[in-house]
């Protein structure tokens, strides 16, 4: 798939309207058959319609052409969007439709009288031109609303190369923005980088057999092999690449732009840039950050630091002809690093959102490369988990956005921005990530001077990065075991303070609902906890971690349902005299209402049984929770019937022990898919045995369900082996029966 094919299907295209006009007597003069768009473009794909219209000077006959041009050319089998219009239509149509306008800045003759094509074309660039100021706002938005609702075409695990940001549209859209002469874009960048992502298109339509601009996951293979690409993976970073690159041009003209419109319309330029000094060597010139002529790139090694951390803390951008030429010319940094250096690099990761656009230029320029060579192991490294948003690379990237904001927080701000960046640089091996970016992370901080203690800090960060994560979520709190786990690991609590803020940073960077208030919490409550056992350097008593007062109806032997609104959801409180089979019952209610439960923790408080139960239904009626939980309890539903599994799951469960997890309870672990009723077939396999649940701690993970028990003998005492065997078995059996 290559131009040549675009320039044949093009052609035999132009042929068949050609000839369908003269077929049907179209006038020589005063009307004329035109190409609009892509086609308009010579950009036609496999299954591309041909965007046509018979457009006339006003006062020329065309109705009895029009009623016979389009003809041929459906019997032809051609996909056809065609319009019929005068000159001034054409002209309203622009005034009125964006989408129209931009269309038109691509008029190519196709028939009739070329004379009006080109007073066409040369009206609607005139047009275009005339009224930018005014209409290029509304363009921003539109471009921003697409992008809003298609997402980025670098970080979609099913890429939409034309819609999505940095597809096609968006290089569509940079053309007619150097078509007002308000800006400019390098060309030639911009024009390699479109062709290439046409002959992409064409290749997924080609292998789709249809006009499809999205790129599914089994068809990855058949579209490197159509460009001549090693394999699938080649061919994601190649398109991921191509994407990026626009987004990037794209990014850069649209400031450009927001600088020209933040300027009088009389203005025309000073005769010299004006410079203002920011540091030695660096200056602000029209909101981009270049070299003043104090600069000496070969003498000074932070120069590019120093001109990157410049451009984030001012939001501007970093120029990328400057960037390019630190590239070739700035000395290289010395091992380790100055204290400057270092000092620079921290300053650019903690700039907050100002370094998103100051990374893609010095990514785009290779001046990673110079001082962050491991960067290459996560460029455009597609994340396994589907919870995820970005690709590894620019999720590291959100993750020092979101750090930035914790900097005041912890005692070395400059080991949790480094760490931030690190933290997933193990990603892309055979070892799990955390153990290999272990090594990779202290070599880089060794490089940029950091001293022994703090290298120490930051290879531990990396090592346990997921620790207080999964720990607050799959452990109970008021188990000892659960806080040495953590204090053991890190070992101090200025560890313990910077894991928790590069957590927090973490998951706000992987997606909205990765750090939910009840997540945080959770965490929060660990470190809390694990923070005191380092201070006293003693471990924390088993005691429950939230003492809630009994109501009068509880303590007389009945059941106390309590529904708060929490954010877009609802927190639901349930205490009640305990029992084995009470959450359950319980899990058996909600599930029954077809009330999602997102998270969920259930302990004992003395002889009640209490549960919270983070749900994502805004508008719980705690009354009709109540009557279909007695309804339950009654045996007036038949549970195991509405709430058995089904065959539909892909994958099997997971049900484990985890016999290290407690020493005063046995820990069973589950992962399954997400559906309702995961949690009351578990607890009902369980109180089938005469299992007690001590504690619960229930969390989702994207498609999947991660709930942990802590299970000990209705009479107390931890389980016996066989018995926890027998646990396990039954909980599998329970989830994977089918109907």
């Amino acid at each position: 798939m290559t131009a040549s094919d675009r320039v044949e299907r093009t052609a035999a295209a132009d042929a068949l309207c050609a000839e369908a006009y003269e077929g049907c007597g179209g006038p020589e003069s005063g009307a004329a058959l035109v190409a609009v768009g892509g086609y308009g473009r010579s950009e036609l794909a496999p299954y591309s319609d041909l965007d046509v219209v018979l457009v006339s000077d006003e006062g020329v006959e065309v109705r009895s052409v029009a009623e016979q041009v389009w003809y041929p050319l459906w019997d032809s089998g051609a996909r056809l969007d065609h319009s019929v219009r005068t000159l001034p239509e054409m002209l309203a149509a622009a005034e009125g439709d964006l989408k129209v306008a931009l269309g038109l800045l691509d008029v190519r003759h196709l028939a009739g009288d070329p004379a009006l094509t080109m007073r066409l074309r040369t009206t609607m660039l005139a047009h275009w031109r005339r009224s930018a100021r005014e209409r290029l706002p509304a363009l921003r938005d539109l471009v921003r609303s697409r992008h809003d609702l298609i997402g980025e075409l670098a970080h979609l695990s099913v890429p939409d190369v034309k819609e999505a940001e940095g597809g096609l549209r968006d290089a569509t859209v940079l053309k007619a923005l150097v078509a007002t002469w308000l800006v400019d874009v390098p060309h030639v960048d911009l024009e390699r980088t479109r062709l290439a992502l046409l002959d992409v298109r064409d290749a997924v339509q080609a292998t789709a057999n249809r006009a499809s601009d999205r790129i599914a996951p089994e068809m990855w293979e058949d579209v490197a092999h159509r460009l001549e690409l090693d394999d699938a993976r080649a061919a994601q970073v190649h398109v991921r690449e191509l994407g990026r690159r626009i987004t990037h041009l794209s990014h850069l003209t649209w400031r450009r732009v927001e600088a020209v419109l933040a300027r009088p319309a009389s203005y025309r330029g000073a005769r010299r840039p004006s410079l203002t000094p920011l540091a030695p060597g660096v200056a602000l010139s029209a909101g981009e950050v270049v070299l003043d002529n104090r600069a000496r790139p070969a003498d000074d090694p932070a120069l590019l630091l120093r001109a990157a951390a410049l451009a984030a803390e001012h939001d501007a951008v970093l120029a990328p002809a400057t960037a390019a030429r630190l590239v070739r010319e700035c000395a290289p940094l010395p091992t380790p690093w100055p204290v400057e250096a270092r000092q620079l690099l921290v300053r650019l990761l903690a700039s907050g959102r100002g370094l998103l656009g100051v990374w893609e230029t010095l990514e785009e320029t290779g001046a990673l490369d110079g001082f962050l060579p491991e960067w290459e192991r996560i460029r455009l490294l597609p994340h396994a988990s589907p919870i995820h948003r970005f690709t590894v690379d620019r999720h590291v990237v959100e993750t020092c956005v979101e750090a930035s904001a914790l900097i005041r927080s912890v005692a070395r701000p400059d080991v949790l921005m480094v760490a931030a960046l690190l933290h997933d640089i193990g990603k892309g091996g055979l070892t799990e990530h955390s153990i290999a970016g272990e090594p990779l992370a202290r070599a880089a901080a060794e490089r940029m001077g950091f001293a022994p203690d703090a290298v120490d800090l930051i290879g531990r960060l990396v090592r346990w990065h997921l620790l207080l994560a999964e720990t607050a979520t799959t452990r109970d709190p008021d188990d000892p075991a659960t806080v040495e786990r953590v204090a053991s690991r890190l070992r101090s609590a200025e560890a313990l303070d910077l894991l928790a803020a590069l957590t927090e940073a973490d998951a706000r960077a992987t997606a909205p609902k990765a750090w939910s208030s009840w997540r945080a919490g959770l965490v929060r409550d660990l470190a809390r906890r694990a923070r005191a056992s380092l201070d006293s350097g003693a471990r924390l008593p088993a005691v429950a971690s939230e003492e809630l007062d009994v109501p009068r109806e509880v303590r007389r032997g009945g059941t106390s349902i309590a529904v708060a609104a929490v954010g877009d959801g609802s927190r639901i409180t349930v205490i009640a005299p305990d029992r084995v089979g009470l959450l359950a019952d319980l899990a058996a209610t909600l599930a029954l209402q077809r009330i999602p439960v997102r998270a969920a923790r259930a302990w004992a408080q003395d002889q009640y049984g209490v549960s919270v139960w983070e749900v994502g239904e805004p508008d719980v009626d705690a009354a009709v929770l109540r009557q279909r939980f007695g309804a339950v309890v009654e045996g007036q539903v038949d549970v195991s019937r509405r709430l058995r599994p089904t065959a539909a799951d892909a994958l099997d469960p997971s049900v484990v022990v985890r016999p290290e997890a407690s020493d005063q309870s046995t820990v069973l672990e589950v992962r399954a898919a997400d559906r309702l009723g995961v949690i009351h077939l578990v607890c009902a396999a369980l109180a089938a045995l005469d299992v007690a649940v001590r504690s619960a701690h229930v969390d989702t993970l994207g498609p999947q369900a991660v709930d942990v028990f802590y299970l000990q003998e209705s009479s107390a005492g931890v389980l016996s082996d066989q018995r926890a065997a027998e646990a396990a078995h039954a909980v599998r059996a329970a989830l994977t029966a089918a109907d």
